[in-house]
């Protein structure tokens, strides 16, 4: 019996995400795990040793509250060479315990009792309810497969007077869609001369296919000035672990967003930050990822090809999502848990990333994987076209 009868928690629509217990089932069953986005290779060597030699020499203690200096000079000096712009180390950029964490202290920064925020589904789970523990209310725009083409006109529709933050994703998880150069450039005309902020979800930045060219809010001087940019060190270097992220925003928003960071996290790991900033040294570290990652997700695709399993575009991000309409009538939810209990892989319903009862007969697959694995999850896939074929 509740002893406590006033207690109204936080979130009470709220349950065990989409990924844990994905992940949760393949360990019962003993699946392939296709379903959480980490790898399952190490990471290089060279950046557990410059780890190792930070915690040797005595750099255990707390980090300075925005983060290790050195750090983020490194960003600042990437960002310089990705994108030719130029970005305050000390006023503009903030370490912190992730991307999700930088996405809480984001929100947190912006949102009150009341304000509306824009988010487009399919999204990462952790947005609407970042704006729900802040009394902001969600406004959810559907995209739908195969393009998950953001229409603006709808989303100029959904503006009001209480619009306070539009939440972007690119590449997008799951859809792997990239934001062109016509969707920001209409994102601006829409928020030009309102109060409305941006938060861009730019942890995938740096995995990209085809040549593709990736477009930060950063280069986008009407954007820019009232966003803020996520970033991950988790999936640039293989590290989900360590929990490493960043924020970028201009200084006066970044004044706001460490007033909630401090009181949060207040600091980051510290010896992980040193290791980071000279790893980062090494500009081909990250710049080859795109080839390491396409190896992968070509290898998946030629694989699948041919199959009932209908690819999806996948212009970045290590998820590449699969259409199983053509072997199944099952709702996505049932058919994942199926497969993973009968078949043995485990793999992501994207309805779970909507909020609205959808089922498009879509999966989501994480290619971060060895090839040992994939070419294991290939045999799985392939039993599961012949069983339903």
């Amino acid at each position: 019996m509740n002893s406590f009868p006033q207690f109204n928690p936080k979130l009470p629509a709220v349950g065990i995400s989409i990924f844990s217990r994905m992940s949760a089932l393949a360990q019962r069953y003993g699946a392939i795990n296709l379903s959480q986005g980490f790898p399952d290779f190490d990471c290089s060597p060279k950046l557990i040793g410059l780890v190792e030699n930070y915690m040797r020499k005595g750099y255990n203690q707390y980090a300075p509250m925005p983060g290790v200096l050195s750090l983020r000079e490194r960003i600042a000096e990437k960002i310089a060479h990705t994108y030719g712009l130029t970005v305050d180390p000390t006023e503009e950029i903030t370490i912190t315990a992730g991307g999700t964490q930088a996405l809480f202290d984001a929100i947190a920064a912006v949102v009150n009792s009341g304000d509306e925020v824009i988010v487009f589904d399919p999204a990462y789970d952790a947005y609407a309810p970042t704006v729900q523990l802040f009394g902001g209310v969600v406004r959810h725009i559907t995209l739908l497969a195969p393009d998950f083409a953001i229409d603006w006109q709808q989303v100029a529709r959904c503006i009001t007077e209480k619009t306070k933050l539009i939440i972007i994703n690119s590449p997008g998880n799951p859809s792997s869609k990239l934001l062109t150069d016509v969707d920001f450039n209409k994102l601006s005309n829409l928020i030009q001369g309102t109060g409305i902020f941006v938060l861009s979800d730019e942890v995938y930045a740096d995995i990209v296919y085809d040549g593709r060219r990736f477009s930060s809010v950063l280069q986008y001087p009407a954007l820019r000035d009232r966003s803020f940019v996520i970033g991950s060190f988790g999936k640039l270097f293989h590290v989900t672990g360590w929990k490493a992220g960043y924020a970028v925003a201009p200084s006066w928003l970044t004044d706001a967003f460490r007033k909630v960071h401090q009181f949060n996290v207040f600091s980051v790991n510290t010896p992980v930050q040193h290791a980071l900033a000279d790893f980062l040294d090494d500009q081909s570290e990250y710049e080859q990822l795109p080839a390491f990652f396409q190896e992968k997700r070509d290898f998946l695709r030629a694989a699948v090809e041919g199959t009932g399993f209908r690819l999806l575009p996948c212009e970045g991000t290590y998820f590449q999502l699969v259409d199983y309409s053509a072997l199944s009538e099952q709702e996505e939810g049932g058919f994942s848990e199926r497969l993973t209990r009968e078949f043995g892989l485990a793999t992501i319903p994207v309805a779970a990333f909507y909020t609205d009862p959808i089922s498009q007969r879509l999966l989501r697959l994480c290619f971060a994987k060895s090839m040992h694995t994939l070419e294991a999850a290939v045999e799985k896939l392939r039993k599961i076209d012949m069983f339903y074929g």
